[in-house]
């Protein structure tokens, strides 16, 4: 089909918007899908998304659509995810197209991913057109909605598609804006071949298949092709559109968005963002906009039964060709054994990791609690990159520990604003400032440590604002702060399990509370145990577990009182000896009691 009869788009949305049942309705209407085939969530193809209701990998999908002007167009629809932790996958996805349909809930109006996606969109030059969905809720405002695409978005309310998803209605309308507003791809300026690798997915008998979006060129198979990043050769076996289904096709032409199969065996060797280029007639430069994803949230991951270290090697192995962003590498615990320090984009994607290693490969796991990476600055001007606190260097080399920085854009009702500005303050944010965005909702703008928004902050949040509140953020840079390393000492013996990088007026209240909680699940042993915080050599917190006592003067009835003090003297001594060579062996149980409740 024609470069001008080809239309790619977006749906991009906050979480739970609507966004994947208006692709359903899509894929009926157009009747790229038959009724025998069809199912909700269409696009998501694992049960954790059909059951959290969130798109985590995104999926393509042609479609044809004969217009209202007659003509039959070629839609090709990218599903992208919605969470801020698949941030640039987006981003890739939205290069790849020319347009945008911005999807706002009608009873919940603009929230933070929304305007978070829309400056995306704007960035990459996209035709935006708003779709205001769920119109048939009760406690649907459409006037409000307006007026927030207006005053927030700088969107003209006229422009707005009313729908309903669920309920068909306004899919026809959305379909001939699509056609008539979104712009068919650019003419390309010569037929070198330049493909963009928005997204990749790897096939247990095939290889790794690239989702592309052809921008120059034509690709087909048995061609001879080149990863510009990394300048490896493949050679082109299948190539093909999903309808929604993989569809092998001869050719895939300047403006398609498609897939490519080559013999490429694993995710690592083609990277999201990547340029495929034609190997005898290269693209002089790559398209714009590459960059290598990095994992921002660090966590060790260890089987509970250390026979299963083989099992858990393999599960850990298939999860990395299907997941580039994911990153890991074997670490050994004197307390856990041996396991993986595992690398991710963020909370929400550290948590699918782990939900899929129990589901799909079976694994018992045991998480440690979630770091993020520090920048050390040594006193001979090295710049030291720690992931895990117990490699921190000694506090003697130290100049500085910087920490990640977010900016996060935070949306609440008014009532809430109070609560939601102390909490900022007890995670050692900062306002920038404020904006009211209607007569009931604000929109705070503030900067926050990574490390102190990790494991509870949006939990809060929400519980704060009764759920109305959302979140997005960005990262923005590193920080010097004032960062120390807590040590856990059990009977004078650092366990590494437990260290972590707080801040120091946090290092005390910390240690009190981790003490307390060892103090409870380790088992008492036949001489006093001490369990102690510590920051470098000073101890900021300790708890004692009490002996295990005998009764040595139960046989003595009567008699000389210094006989009893004789044997309670000598126990005395074999109890300090006792003290002096015992290890204490801390049970499994006991770490999963502490990393459960941090």
């Amino acid at each position: 089909m024609s470069i001008e009869l080809t239309r790619n788009f977006c749906i991009i949305a906050h979480i739970d918007h609507g966004k994947t049942t208006l692709s359903d309705r899509l894929l009926e209407t157009t009747g790229t899908i038959h009724a025998r085939e069809k199912q909700d969530q269409m696009l998501d193809s694992m049960d954790l998304e059909r059951e959290r209701g969130i798109t985590i990998k995104a999926h393509p999908v042609a479609m044809r659509y004969t217009a209202k002007d007659g003509k039959e167009y070629a839609l090709n629809l990218l599903d992208t995810p919605g969470h801020v932790d698949f941030a640039y996958e987006v981003s890739r996805s939205l290069a790849a197209c020319e347009g945008a349909l911005l999807i706002i809930d009608a009873a919940q109006g603009v929230e933070a991913q929304t305007v978070a996606n829309v400056h995306l969109a704007h960035k990459q030059g996209l035709t935006i057109v708003p779709v205001i969905n769920k119109i048939d809720l009760p406690n649907a405002d459409l006037p409000s909605v307006h007026r927030q695409l207006e005053e927030i978005l700088a969107i003209p309310a006229e422009e707005a598609i009313d729908c309903s998803a669920k309920m068909g209605i306004g899919v026809e309308e959305i379909l001939e804006a699509v056609v008539h507003r979104i712009p068919p791809p650019p003419q390309p300026n010569d037929e070198v071949l330049r493909a963009l690798v928005f997204d990749s997915v790897f096939d247990i008998y095939r290889g790794v298949v690239a989702y592309v979006r052809v921008f120059s060129g034509e690709v087909t198979g048995d061609q001879a092709i080149k990863v510009m990043s990394t300048d490896t050769r493949y050679e082109v076996k299948e190539v093909g559109v999903f309808i929604p289904k993989m569809f092998a096709q001869p050719t895939l032409r300047a403006g398609d968005v498609g897939y490519i199969i080559a013999n490429i065996k694993t995710t690592s060797e083609l990277k999201i963002g990547d340029t495929i280029t034609d190997l005898r007639h290269p693209a002089k430069a790559p398209l714009p906009g590459f960059q290598e994803i990095h994992p921002m949230v660090f966590s060790g991951i260890y089987p509970i039964n250390t026979a299963d270290f083989e099992h858990l090697k393999t599960a850990i192995g298939k999860l990395r060709m299907n997941d580039s962003a994911f990153v890991y590498q074997p670490e050994s615990s004197v307390a856990l054994g041996f396991g993986y320090r595992c690398g991710f984009l963020g909370l929400l994607h550290m948590e699918i990791i782990q939900e899929r290693l129990r589901r799909e490969y079976d694994m018992d796991i045991i998480a440690t609690s979630p770091s993020v990476i520090y920048e050390i600055l040594t006193t001979r001007g090295e710049l030291v990159l720690v992931d895990n606190p117990a490699h921190l260097p000694d506090p003697s080399v130290i100049e500085e520990i910087r920490e990640p920085i977010v900016r996060a854009y935070i949306l609440c009702p008014n009532e809430s604003i109070g609560d939601i500005l102390q909490l900022i303050l007890e995670k050692r944010g900062t306002m920038d400032h404020t904006e009211s965005l209607d007569t009931r909702r604000v929109m705070l703008h503030c900067e926050l440590p990574l490390n102190e928004i990790l494991v509870d902050f949006n939990d809060k949040i929400k519980s704060i604002s009764r759920g109305y509140a959302s979140m997005d953020y960005e990262h923005a840079g590193y920080r010097a702060g004032n960062l120390v390393k807590l040590d856990l000492l059990v009977n004078g013996e650092p366990v590494d399990a437990f260290s972590t990088i707080v801040h120091r007026d946090r290092a005390e209240p910390r240690g009190r509370q981790l003490a307390a909680k060892l103090k409870e699940v380790i088992p008492s042993q036949l001489y006093q145990v001490a369990i102690q915080a510590a920051i470098g050599g000073k101890i900021v917190a300790r708890e004692s577990i009490s002996a295990l006592r005998k009764n040595v003067t139960a046989k003595c009835y009567g008699g000389d009182i210094t006989r009893k003090r004789k044997l309670l003297e000598k126990q005395k001594e074999g109890k300090k000896r006792m003290k002096s060579i015992g290890k204490i062996n801390i049970p499994q149980e006991a770490f999963i009691q502490v990393l459960k409740t941090q």
